[in-house]
């Protein structure tokens, strides 16, 4: 894994051991230049990315699910999309969302030197809204938006997700926080009700993988 000055935001250090988490991380292959300098610039401008553990999760998600069609929820420069985008076939695509068309910008950069940009569609505005807009149906959603918007992220994905495709969200654990007696944040509070959410539908089967910031599958029934 490259080395930074700082630790990594995407090292969380919180929801497994120090010592379990450091392993995973150091057996993980070396990325290519494109996904290890983003590494290297979320570290260094503190950009919130799943990093490479969760990426090979979701990338792994979308090649056991044979998805096509991907909408993500909140993608800063693209790291994640990038995952998405290398595992589906010619012909699919994943629809990047950010409200920062800066990020877009850098993004789009980062897609063309990955070799991804015919598999991606950027769209710069509120994902939420976005994502409402849409009339198809996707084989995975991915959320991964302001914490306190993810209640809202959940009745907004549901319908314009297919039976048998995936819901998946980022930081369901949230720094260990969901586990307070009593949580004062609101953001803490929002992700509590995500959880309950997703467990009470009968609409969707649900895990949270203890990993990284916690991740939540659902697939839809």
């Amino acid at each position: 894994m490259p080395q930074t000055p700082d630790k990594p935001r995407w090292l969380m250090h919180g929801i497994t051991s120090e010592s379990v988490e450091n392993y995973l991380y150091s057996i993980l292959p070396a990325r290519d230049e494109v996904l290890s300098e983003m590494e290297a610039q979320a570290t260094e401008r503190n950009i919130p990315i799943v990093g490479p553990a969760v990426g090979r999760i979701l990338h792994q998600l979308a090649l056991i699910s044979g998805a096509k069609n991907i909408f993500e929820m909140g993608s800063a420069i693209g790291y994640s999309t990038i995952w998405w985008a290398r595992a589906i076939s010619d012909g699919g695509r994943v629809i990047y969302t950010d409200g920062d068309r800066k990020n877009a910008t850098e993004a789009r950069g980062y897609f063309e030197r990955a070799g991804v940009a015919n598999r991606i569609t950027i769209k710069v505005g509120d994902a939420l809204e976005l994502l409402s807009e849409q009339t198809a149906q996707f084989d995975i959603i991915f959320c991964d938006v302001d914490k306190e918007d993810y209640p809202r992220a959940f009745r907004v994905a549901l319908p314009r997700l297919r039976k048998g495709g995936l819901f998946v969200a980022d930081n369901v654990l949230w720094s260990g926080k969901v586990a307070e007696k009593t949580p004062a944040e609101a953001s803490t509070k929002a992700i509590l009700e995500f959880n309950r959410l997703l467990y009470a539908s009968p609409e969707l089967f649900t895990t949270i993988l203890p990993i990284r910031d916690g991740v939540s599958v659902s697939v839809k029934l």
